[in-house]
């Protein structure tokens, strides 16, 4: 994912984010906040994971898979990356 690098300043941004929340879902359950407030967390760090993971297939698409000048083998191939990512993200 070589192209991860011109947004991986945004992308580590997300992540940090991410980071950010999921120690707040721990300060929560040690200081055992209740079940909703904590499940509304949880929601939200689901909800941040997925617009990364949506970021990131929407990056892999437009540089591996529509980029012009690629070759139909590279097109392939990222394709076929793409969709294992996808059947492993669907479970």
């Amino acid at each position: 994912m070589a192209h991860t690098i011109s947004n991986k300043e945004r992308l580590l941004a997300r992540v940090r984010r991410i980071a950010g929340q999921v120690a707040a879902i721990e300060k929560a359950i040690a200081e055992e906040a209740g079940c909703s407030a904590v499940l509304h967390q949880v929601a939200g760090v689901r909800g941040a994971v997925l617009g990364l993971m949506d970021e990131l297939i929407e990056d892999h698409v437009r540089e591996h898979v529509a980029h012009p000048g690629l070759t139909d083998a590279a097109r392939a191939a990222a394709a076929e990356e793409l969709i294992a990512v996808i059947r492993r993200y669907a479970k």
